[in-house]
């Protein structure tokens, strides 16, 4: 039975006198083999699809993927520093595109630690940006409501717009200085008319009180 083998498989499998027995292992081998490539498969997938969404922090989110590449190194599969930290890269979202750039033109190379210092330092620079827009957005909503002119009129109630062109002097002017009554002039007052005609005055609008 162990004749019948490929050659590259005879040295992993365990040597017996009994054919029954050699047959377990090699179905126990079997299993196990495909075990690890369900594993590895699924490791694989996670370290190159995996995002960073803010959900935590960027130092977790890189140590994670550190660990995907340590768990397949054990079932054989390496994979190298240069490797794991592209990977990093791209996990990242457009955020980071500033990163992404001045990354792809330096001329050396970061390994995995450098590129997590970096990514930490980064991170903390977009959180400040991001505060300070948020409190310039605020202060310059709050300013702009106190800008808004006032649509409430005299007394504090709502009318027209308050502002006092020529029309609005005319109205206030427009009082008798004979009768002290608002609304007319004092050519036009009754009360001045029924004066003169009870003097014997002709009336006249014009004429001025002596």
């Amino acid at each position: 039975m162990r004749m019948t083998m490929a050659d590259n498989i005879k040295p992993s499998m365990p040597k017996t006198e009994k054919a029954r027995e050699f047959m377990l292992k090699v179905k126990e081998c079997s299993q196990s083999d495909l075990a690890d490539k369900s594993i590895v498969g699924s490791l694989m997938s996670e370290l190159t699809t995996k995002r960073f969404d803010w959900s935590q922090p960027i130092h977790d989110h890189v140590t994670h993927m550190s660990n995907l590449a340590a768990k397949l190194k054990t079932l054989g599969m390496d994979v190298s520093d240069t490797f794991l930290v592209q990977f990093i890269i791209n996990s990242l979202p457009y955020e980071f595109g500033r990163f992404q750039v001045n990354y792809n033109t330096i001329k050396d190379k970061w390994n995995y630690q450098e590129l997590k210092a970096m990514l930490i330092q980064e991170e903390g620079r977009l959180k400040k940006m991001k505060d300070q827009a948020v409190h310039f957005m605020s202060h310059d909503g709050a300013s702009s409501s106190k800008a808004k002119p006032s649509k409430k009129g005299k007394n504090g109630k709502k009318g027209k717009s308050f502002f006092k062109g020529p029309e609005s002097a005319i109205q206030k002017e427009k009082k008798c200085h004979f009768c002290k009554k608002p609304g007319h002039f004092k050519k036009d007052c009754p009360k001045r008319k029924a004066w003169f005609e009870k003097k014997g005055i002709s009336y006249d609008p014009a004429h001025k009180r002596s």
